[in-house]
């Protein structure tokens, strides 16, 4: 073994001949091909066996220190990972990224076009995805060991695709290709059972449950390593895909039977718009919950040779990421108390030490609630034990709190489970991902609970991976960087701070314009290729990139574009802009299809317009993934961050954004608030209602915005335009949004933001004038970047919260 663990040692010392060198053995190996006639695809699948060459021995090692040092484990459970794609970050953390890219430059290749072959990882949707991977990521690079749970989504959410306007959804089919990081783990597969009855029978004193009728599927794990940055440890992300155990291939007789089985890991968030849609969402939770509780309780039996659960929470820690995988808690006290006999009260005591949630939202819809009867005709047992889990809550209440405080944190309410309610009754901690989410839960949202349990309740503010989205996305911020500060900001992101101390030097604020303008070429090559639209990279870049929904108040954008497109029509001048959303709808959200037809043909409209002379341009990219943000993110100059204040929990594009340069117009909503305070309010444009003044709104029901429409004309003009004909070949969509925005107490606020929204757009125009002070505000904004570092959130949770030391990685001498 020690000679073994050597030669990985002097493999991971990789030079530029011995790349060429396995690179041309890996095509004569694999294709019979040389490096000149090899496809993009050959490559592509030979660069990244040579990755796997790197890693596969320090994933090993990492494995045998975990046994050995018995060191608590995270286990994060999400039902979505959005890593994006995997050879440059793997490149990245190996600490070969450079020397491949100069490698194969020298053969008259280029690593990013080979890297583009590979699809990105359709295992997520937005911001809660792409969190769940960027803390893999920072759980291995700060030595933590950590696991990923997931599902292995065959389609993943969908594949965008604009038709007359419209999105339409096809399937995303990224395992088409051959999967290079993923290694099917068969003989770790575990049994899932659903539906049937479940009778209580006693054996030997002990009720047992007797199933009957049930139907089982068999959960296959796939694992993808998660290599840490350049410090010799990798994770292990897991992901499940539903099979039909060969035993039972009699109960799935048909094809229709067998289906269900495949639907079961097809897509992610199937349409909750109608029964099946939300019953095979139900489906998939429990599924990827109890396989996942399965393992890890067999790698404590079996790896760490303990059958003492009392010590369970020395070793394991079980993370809910938002309410989806909440069944986790009654899922592990069914293995404890109907698998392995443990008397419930303990169970239940050491169900609370394993399990801690974070909650993702302030809104009520979207934290998930349960019908009964569909969850007792699929879970049975599942079912049972969150009615004990409810009943003794509430008993253990009694004459403690009043009965209307009871009543409204119970778990079981008006033939629903409150899948909140059962996170938080079942953890020991309770964290919101921005100071004022956080803040809201305790005194708003989650008040009752903190009340009962403020112990349980903290802030962990979000983090992005700033070494993706810098040293990946903008390699030519990274490298001045390096010039003037160093390199140790690479693995110690304290360091940008002394970035601050250029902020006088002409020279760098100059290197700064440049890379920007440069990043801003490559996106208007990318816009033309894909849409046919010319943009001017010397514009103003106008970024909007996330989610589609009403709270993110792209609408509120919409409704500034026409105000500057009448503008230019009146003569009015302002600089040239260029607006850029990306953003996709849920297949069941009519509203948000709604703008986004609106948004399309208004750009429509306005880029086709030779009266503005080009002074104004909107792009809607489709399909927004981690690969567009990529190319997206570095070349903008704003970025919008203007959701309802209260509305937005955190916000990560906020973060990535303001690391690439771009200024941050925004509402003093979820992160925002954090940015300013980071950056000063000289730096960031700020706009709009505050968290008090909104819940005034709320709690008087005093927001009537049809007299606000009526009193203002500019107002009225943007809003009328998109019902007057102005716009084309939407009056349905149009008028659905002006009913939106006029309705009385519209919970979103729209039109009462305008005026304050201009305002602040206006200041950016008048910044944007003095190309100096806007270099120094994105110089200020790029510095304080590191306050967003996920390592650092990431130490946070493993203190905090999940308790964990750092796994020992023995060196080996060379």
């Amino acid at each position: 073994m020690a000679k073994y663990l050597a030669e990985h040692e002097r493999k991971m010392q990789l030079t530029k001949e011995e790349f060429k060198n396995r690179l041309k053995r890996k095509l004569n190996d694999y294709y019979e091909e040389d490096i000149d006639t090899a496809s993009t695809s050959e490559l592509f699948a030979a660069i990244s066996a040579i990755v796997r060459d790197g890693y596969a021995p320090q994933w090993r090692r990492t494995r045998i220190a975990e046994t050995k040092q018995k060191e608590k484990q995270v286990y994060y459970f999400s039902i979505e990972f959005l890593p994006g794609t995997l050879l440059k970050s793997n490149l990245l953390n190996l600490g070969w990224l450079k020397t491949v890219r100069e490698a194969l430059s020298d053969l008259g290749l280029d690593l990013d076009k080979i890297a583009e072959y590979e699809p990105d990882m359709a295992l997520g949707n937005g911001g809660l995805g792409r969190l769940a991977a960027a803390f893999m990521d920072s759980l291995a690079s700060t030595g933590y060991t950590g696991n990923g749970n997931g599902i292995r989504y065959k389609y993943g959410l969908f594949k965008q695709k604009f038709v007359n306007g419209y999105q339409r959804e096809l399937p995303n089919d990224w395992l088409k290709k051959e999967g290079h990081w993923e290694v099917r783990r068969e003989s770790k597969s575990v049994l899932v059972r659903f539906g049937g009855k479940v009778n209580m029978v006693e054996d030997n004193g002990w009720l047992i449950p007797q199933y009957e009728g049930e139907r089982v599927v068999r959960a296959v794990p796939y694992d993808v390593a998660v290599v840490g940055y350049q410090d010799g440890l990798t994770n292990t992300l897991r992901l499940w895909d539903a099979e039909i155990p060969p035993e039972e291939e009699l109960n799935y007789p048909t094809i229709s039977d067998r289906r269900r089985v495949e639907d079961l890991t097809s897509i992610l968030y199937p349409d909750d718009s109608n029964y099946e849609g939300r019953l095979l969402r139900l489906k998939q939770e429990y599924f990827f919950v109890s396989a996942g509780l399965q393992s890890i309780l067999d790698y404590y039996i079996t790896k760490l040779g303990n059958k003492n659960f009392a010590q369970l929470s020395d070793y394991v820690a079980v993370h809910i990421n938002d309410t989806h995988p909440a069944m986790a808690i009654a899922e592990l006290m069914r293995l404890l108390v109907d698998e392995h006999r443990v008397d419930w009260d303990t169970a239940w005591n050491i169900t609370q030490k394993v399990m801690s949630y974070t909650n993702h939202t302030i809104m009520a819809e979207a934290m998930e609630k349960w019908d009964v009867n569909m969850m007792s005709e699929l879970l049975p047992r599942i079912m049972q034990i969150i009615t004990e889990i409810d009943r003794r809550y509430c008993e253990g209440l009694k004459g403690r709190v009043s009965d209307a405080v009871i009543d409204r944190t119970r778990i079981i309410k008006n033939g629903q489970v409150q899948m909140a309610h059962l996170a938080i009754i079942g953890s020991h901690s309770v964290n919101g991902v921005a100071a004022l989410h956080t803040q809201l839960l305790e005194t708003e949202v989650l008040k009752d609970f903190y009340n009962l349990y403020p112990e349980r309740f903290n802030n962990k503010t979000n983090g992005i991976t700033l070494r993706r989205w810098l040293q990946i996305a903008n390699p030519e911020l990274s490298d001045l960087l390096d010039q003037t500060i160093g390199k140790e900001w690479r693995s110690d992101s304290n360091k940008m701070l002394n970035f601050e101390k250029y902020y006088h030097d002409t020279k760098v604020l100059n290197q700064l314009h440049e890379i920007k303008l440069d990043n801003k070429k490559k996106l208007a090559k990318f816009v033309k290729e894909q849409t046919g639209i010319e943009i001017d990279p010397t514009a103003i870049f106008d970024v909007q990139v996330k989610r589609m929904h009403a709270y993110k108040r792209q609408t509120l954008k919409l409704l500034h574009i026409l105000k500057l497109y009448q503008d230019l029509k009146a003569r009015i001048d302002h600089p040239k802009r260029v607006i850029i959303f990306g953003a996709k709808a849920a297949p069941s959200y009519v509203f948000a299809k709604q703008i986004i037809k609106v948004i399309n043909e208004t750009a429509n409209m306005i880029n086709n317009d030779p009266d503005i002379h080009g002074k104004l341009k909107v792009v809607f990219l489709e399909n927004y993934n981690v690969s567009l943000a990529e190319k997206i993110i570095p070349a903008a100059d704003i970025s919008e961050q203007i959701s309802t204040t209260t509305k937005e929990a955190s916000g990560t594009s906020n973060m990535k954004l303001m690391a690439n340069g771009a200024l941050t117009v925004a509402t003093m909503d979820g992160a925002n608030i954090e940015i300013k305070d980071a950056v000063g309010e000289e730096n960031i444009f700020t706009f709009g209602l505050n968290k008090d003044q909104v819940y005034k709104y709320y709690a008087e029901k005093s927001y009537h915005p049809r007299k606000m429409y009526e009193e203002d004309p500019v107002m009225k003009k943007a809003v009328d335009a998109l019902i007057d004909g102005t716009v084309p070949n939407c009056s349905s969509e149009g008028q659905a949004l002006v009913n939106n925005f006029l309705s009385d107490n519209e919970q979103f606020l729209v039109l009462a933001d305008f005026e304050a929204y201009l305002k602040a757009q206006e200041k950016v125009e008048q910044t944007w004038a003095q190309k100096r002070i806007w270099q120094q505000m994105s110089l200020v904004n790029i510095a304080h970047s590191e306050r967003f570092d996920s390592d650092k959130t990431i130490e946070r949770y493993a203190q905090d919260i999940w308790h964990l030391k750092k796994l020992k990685i023995e060196k080996v001498d060379r």
